[in-house]
């Protein structure tokens, strides 16, 4: 809790069973947290079993693999259901340190942002945490030309680390969304075409084995998601087309 705010931390799983105690333990030493969310798609290990270990823990498993937007589809309606008014999105791969969600919540519990992002890029920790020298360029120029298209300013749009006020997710038609990785990019636009802005806080991150990851094809998939994403919200913006990801006019949001 966090000034009479419920925070519930949602963990977006896949085949984590190596990772999920220790990424479990370091979020609830927050001592903030109240409720934990995990929701497992369709792994082939055994995070299911481990993650029902967990004490004050709700484990919800699809029967089959939706994506990883699918998945976070769940998360969502799941934290809402169970009264979430700050919800945090930690990736149960323990590549982004837990140790920031106090500092996220406060940013939204005061009112400050509606929308905070763990980002790697800031304070230079994406290389010296070992993301992979084409994975930073990609990250780099893809942002830069995000930014351009969607008219922010943001460090990167690639982290999967980023906490929520119920407001917003209750606002944004994510649900629209596609079910696989580009899921991410959609959603920090529909943010933008309402008028939030997001916020960044530099974050720490680690590059391992058991760290998720997703291969060059996939990446390239998703890099090509992510421009016609950004286009189509300037498409959007200049009235030329209609987007069922960005529904009525943008606008500014009631803070």
């Amino acid at each position: 809790m966090y000034k009479d705010h419920k925070i519930v931390v949602v963990m977006p799983a896949y085949n984590a069973a190596q990772t999920i105690r220790k990424t479990y333990a370091e979020v609830m030493a927050q001592e903030i947290v109240d409720r934990v969310i995990v929701v497992d798609d369709d792994s082939r290990d055994a995070t299911v079993s481990v993650a029902e270990t967990l004490p004050n823990t709700l484990v919800h498993a699809h029967a089959k693999n939706t994506g990883y937007g699918g998945n976070q589809k769940t998360c969502y309606r799941l934290a809402l259901e169970a009264g979430g008014d700050i919800i945090i999105m930690v990736h149960p791969d323990y590549q982004y340190t837990p140790k920031l969600i106090p500092a996220m919540a406060s940013m939204i519990g005061n009112g400050l942002y509606h929308c905070v992002l763990g980002s790697r890029i800031l304070g230079g920790y994406a290389l010296n945490g070992g993301m992979p020298v084409w994975k930073y360029v990609a990250n780099r120029g893809l942002t830069f030309a995000e930014n351009i298209l969607l008219g922010a300013k943001l460090s990167e749009y690639h982290t999967g680390y980023r906490a929520f006020s119920r407001q917003l997710l209750e606002q944004l038609p994510i649900e629209n969304n596609s079910n696989d990785f580009v899921f991410d990019n959609q959603m920090l636009a529909q943010i933008l075409w309402y008028g939030y802005t997001i916020a960044e806080v530099s974050c720490p991150t680690k590059y391992f084995a058991e760290a998720s990851s997703i291969n060059l094809p996939r990446s390239i998939k998703y890099g090509l998601g992510c421009l016609f994403t950004a286009l189509k919200f300037r498409l959007a913006k200049m009235k030329l087309i209609y987007s069922e990801h960005y529904p009525g006019s943008a606008n500014s949001p009631e803070i």
